[in-house]
């Protein structure tokens, strides 16, 4: 059992490094009923009156060393804390993480790893050590994890926005960077009421609930719900790392901000903006950059799918929501030649639409294979379902029905129950499964994600790439292989049960001369090459 059990190690990896999308049918985050929404049980939709038990442990000095929080305490954070010197901070199941402290903030630096992992009914929460009616955004600082990866200005390191600049807050592996890189596992964590304001008020100094700066595919983000976040709820600052099932709630500003060469993969994400609560700077859904000057770099291209998004219009209209903040703005704000996919995702309420903007970024939507806003539906939204900016020559109208988007004037009907419809502050018992014969319950399409996941250079060792093509494949693929060392190669090939396909023991120059993959049935397949020292196990699909 021993293979057995080691090629299902491998299988299990592959799906971590190389993020899998699950093929749907549907659109949006949810799957229709009676299949129960991802997020039942472990997300909270009301932070601000919710009791928390008073911390008995503070943690007020940098961790060092391997450390464990356990199970039935409650820590305090008491000062800017730092995870340093490569340790690793484990937080079991359950545990509460309070702080109100001028701040206070909890920052994983490059090489160390935070490994947060709750469970549906024992979720890790770090929020405000305010009583209940006094907690509000910005109350600590959030969450912080600096990897080694790419990132693509700036000689390719920076140090995180918000707070002093040192050797603890930088990330990015400048000239080398290391793209599977681990800063650790998150999973069942909830983020509430971060985003401290370090400088003066509009300084732009304000952390978001979970900030990646160039992290790498290794770390794992999955069920984490970012809720009041006094900036954007989730960013990522170059890097390559990917999430499933992601939660933005309320946020002050962006929900999903995309910047500096990021280029992972998220699928099943559900945003929902409070109408009162905007930043200065416009608060968007989805924002996306690939740097501030629009440089032609290691461009910003992850993806997302699977995405369903609740502006602030409609609700607006209901008891309790306060004032309409004017500087709500748009459902996606493309920007700065970012090369962003979002796919297979629902968009409803926004007072603008898909804004694709500037002359960079344009030329990115016309090219092939670049920037994507495809199988998407826009609803209920205030102005243009579309808008672009500074090229007139580009047709915004047409581009967003060429790649197969849907518009329809109201949000009625999409959605099985979006909104309490007496109280605009009441988010409890919503549901966002699609409706009956709603639009959302066809019109996903994964060929062009595959396609762009399909062939990738891989980085074996200072002295040998790989590459499989194509990928998927519909008779046979072949290799690009090249290496220093002449040694023999084998080439084994696993279904995902870890049974043997194909086994090939080949001369180095073999390799590139063979056809692989001629009597595989349709299906992932996991293939192990084997050249010395070098072990890479990657996958492949056959159509």
């Amino acid at each position: 059992m021993k293979k057995f059990y080691t090629i299902a190690a491998l299988i299990a990896v592959n799906f971590i490094g190389l993020a899998q999308f699950t093929t749907t049918t549907y659109r949006g985050a949810f799957e229709p009923a009676p299949a129960a929404m991802w997020t039942d049980n472990w997300t909270e939709f009301n932070p601000l009156t919710k009791v928390y038990p008073t911390p008995t442990v503070t943690i007020s000095s940098d961790i060092t060393v391997n450390t464990t929080w356990t199970t039935g305490t409650t820590y305090e954070l008491g000062a800017t804390i730092f995870v340093k010197n490569n340790a690793i901070l484990t937080i079991q199941a359950g545990v509460i993480i309070r702080s109100s402290a001028a701040g206070a903030g909890l920052f994983v630096t490059k090489g160390a790893k935070l490994i947060a992992v709750g469970t549906a009914s024992s979720p890790i929460v770090f929020t405000s050590n305010r009583a209940v009616g006094s907690r509000n955004r910005g109350d600590w600082g959030g969450v912080v994890l600096l990897g080694k990866g790419s990132y693509n200005i700036n000689g390719g390191f920076n140090n995180i926005e918000g707070i002093a600049a040192s050797a603890d807050t930088e990330f990015g592996g400048r000239t080398t960077p290391d793209d599977n890189d681990n800063s650790g596992t998150l999973r069942y964590v909830r983020i509430e009421f971060a985003g401290y304001v370090y400088g003066a008020a509009g300084s732009n100094t304000e952390l978001n609930g979970l900030t990646m700066g160039a992290c790498g595919k290794q770390t794992q983000v999955d069920y984490v719900q970012v809720s009041y976040s006094n900036d954007d709820s989730f960013e990522w600052f170059g890097g390559s790392n990917s999430s499933k099932y992601l939660v933005a709630f309320n946020g002050l500003d962006d929900d999903f901000d995309t910047d500096n060469g990021w280029d992972g993969n998220v699928q099943f994400c559900l945003a929902i903006k409070e109408p009162s609560a905007a930043d200065q700077s416009d608060s968007n859904c989805f924002e996306t950059d690939n740097n501030s000057t629009s440089f032609e770099s290691n461009h910003t291209k992850g993806t997302f799918s699977n995405c369903t998004l609740i502006g602030p219009d409609y609700r607006k209209t209901l008891p309790n929501t306060g004032t309409f903040n004017i500087k709500h703005r748009r459902a996606a704000h493309m920007r700065r030649n970012t090369k962003l996919r979002i796919h297979n995702s629902i968009f409803m309420d926004f007072v603008d639409g898909v804004v694709v903007d500037g002359n960079t970024t344009i030329a990115n939507a016309q090219a092939a294979n670049s920037l994507k806003f495809k199988n998407n539906i826009i609803a209920g939204t205030v102005a243009a379902k579309v808008a672009t900016t500074t090229n007139v020559a580009f047709n915004v109208a047409t581009w967003f029905t060429d790649n197969m988007n849907t518009s329809q004037a109201s949000s009625t009907g999409l959605l099985t129950a979006p909104y309490n419809t007496t109280d605009g502050s009441t988010y409890t018992g919503l549901d966002y499964r699609p409706a009956t014969g709603s639009a959302a319950l066809t019109g996903a399409d994964f060929t062009e994600i595959t396609a762009s996941l399909g062939t990738e250079t891989i980085n074996l060792a200072d002295s040998a790439s790989l590459k499989s093509y194509p990928n998927p494949f519909t008779t046979s693929f072949r290799l690009s292989f090249e290496s220093t060392s002449t040694d023999e190669v084998s080439l084994n090939a696993y279904d995902l049960t870890g049974r043997i396909i194909e086994s090939n023991k080949l001369n180095y120059n073999e390799v590139n001369n063979q056809e692989f993959g001629v009597n595989y049935q349709s299906g992932m397949y996991i293939l192990v090459l084997k050249q010395g020292e070098i072990t890479k196990s990657f996958r492949v699909i056959k159509k």
